[in-house]
C-alpha cells in the first residue's frame, strides 16, 4: 500500500513513521511529503532513508492513504487536492473536524460509520481523544448528563519550539525563541490556543464540540479548562461526569479493564496511578483515581493520561488508516 506522510519532518510526523514501522502497517511504498522548505531533506523508514517531496510531487505518485499533520492552513489548502486524486487523507489538523460532511473519527467508538467515498477523515484533537476512549463504555453502560474536565498538557503538544522553549529555559538561556506569552518552566499556562469572545479557550471548546460530535450525542455538556504544564511524554485530566444512572465503582474497574486500548491503574495504597512518564511512548489510554464524587449522586472523578504524540495524534491516525485497509475502504 502507498503510504504519503504530509508534515514528515515535523514532531508529530515523525511520530506517524515511528507508529506505521511499530505497527508494520502494509506499506509497499513510503511517500514523505512537506512543504518547499523541507524538500529534499530525508527521512528514516525501516532502516531506509527517504527523500521528502513536495505536494504535487506526492499527488502524482497516486498513495492511497496520506496521512496529514501539518497545521490547519496547510490541509485546508492541500487535502481537497488529494481527495480530488481519490487518495483518502486522514488528518490531524483542526480544519476539518467539526465540518458536517467529514467524519471526525476515533476507531474504538465509530470507526464503523467509514465509508469509501469518506476521503477527508478528521483526526479529534489530543486532549479529546484520550477523554472519549475512556467516557465511551461508560456511556454506554449509564448515560452521561455532564463533564467537567481540567487538562495538564504537555508542551509537546505545542511542538517542537516550545519543547526547546522549555528546555533553553532550564538550562538558564536569556536569548531563545519564545512560543508562549510567559516563561513555561516553573510555571502553568491556564491558556491553550487562542481565546474566543465567551471567555474559553478554542482548546477548550474544541473538548466541548468533538465530544459531542464523536460520541454522536448532543445531549452530554462538557465543559472545559484547558492547561500547559512544563512535562513531556503525555497530556493528564482531571474528569468528573454525572451519569444519568447510579454506578458501582468495581462494576466501573471492570468495565474499562476489559475496553480495548485503556489501561486501568489503580491502585493508591501502592502509588499506582497513570502519570505521563509512563504513558510515554505508549499507544494505550491510562486511567486511574477512579472514586466517587461524594458532593453529588451518580457522579464519578477519573484522572485520565495518554501520550499526545501517539494516541492523541499519530497512533489515532495510523488506526483510522489500518481500519481503512482492513476493510478494504482505501
Amino acid at each position: 500500500m502507498k503510504v504519503a506522510v504530509v508534515g514528515a519532518t515535523g514532531l508529530v510526523g515523525g511520530e506517524i513513521l515511528k507508529v506505521l514501522e511499530e505497527r508494520n502497517f502494509p506499506v509497499s511504498e513510503l511517500i514523505p511529503v512537506a512543504s518547499e522548505r523541507s524538500i529534499g531533506k530525508k527521512v528514516s523508514f525501516k532502516g531506509k532513508e527517504y527523500d521528502v517531496v513536495g505536494y504535487d510531487t506526492a499527488i502524482a505518485k497516486k498513495p492511497n492513504v496520506a496521512i496529514f499533520s501539518a497545521g490547519g492552513g496547510t490541509s485546508l489548502a492541500i487535502a481537497p487536492k488529494f481527495a480530488e486524486a481519490g487518495i483518502t487523507v486522514v488528518d490531524n489538523s483542526s480544519a476539518w473536524r467539526m465540518d458536517p460532511t467529514k467524519k471526525l473519527v476515533v476507531p474504538e467508538i465509530n470507526a464503523s460509520t467509514l465509508t469509501p467515498e469518506d476521503k477527508i477523515i478528521a483526526n479529534p484533537n489530543c486532549s479529546t481523544i484520550q477523554m472519549v476512549v475512556v467516557m465511551n463504555p461508560l456511556h454506554k453502560k449509564y448515560k452521561i448528563k455532564r463533564v467537567v474536565v481540567s487538562t495538564y498538557q504537555s508542551v509537546t503538544g505545542t511542538g517542537k519550539a516550545a519543547v526547546d522553549q522549555l528546555f533553553n529555559e532550564r538550562a538558564g538561556k536569556s536569548e531563545y525563541d519564545k512560543v508562549y506569552p510567559h516563561k513555561i518552566d516553573l510555571n502553568v499556562l491556564p491558556h491553550i490556543d487562542v481565546f474566543l469572545d465567551n471567555g474559553y479557550t478554542k482548546e477548550e471548546m474544541k473538548m466541548v464540540n468533538e465530544t459531542k460530535k464523536i460520541m454522536m450525542d448532543d445531549s452530554i455538556q462538557v465543559t472545559a479548562t484547558t492547561v500547559r504544564i512544563p512535562t513531556i511524554g503525555g497530556h493528564s485530566e482531571s474528569v468528573n461526569i454525572e451519569f444519568e444512572n447510579d454506578f458501582d465503582l468495581e462494576e466501573v474497574r471492570n468495565i474499562l479493564a476489559q475496553e480495548e486500548g485503556v489501561i486501568v491503574q489503580d491502585d493508591p495504597k501502592n502509588f499506582l496511578y497513570p502519570m505521563p512518564i509512563t504513558a510515554h511512548g505508549k499507544d494505550e489510554v491510562f486511567v486511574g483515581r477512579i472514586r466517587r464524587d461524594e458532593t453529588q449522586p451518580n457522579t464519578l472523578n477519573l484522572w485520565i493520561v495518554a501520550d499526545n504524540l501517539r494516541k492523541g495524534a499519530a497512533t489515532n491516525a495510523v488506526q483510522i488508516a489500518e481500519y481503512l485497509a482492513k476493510h478494504q475502504l482505501i
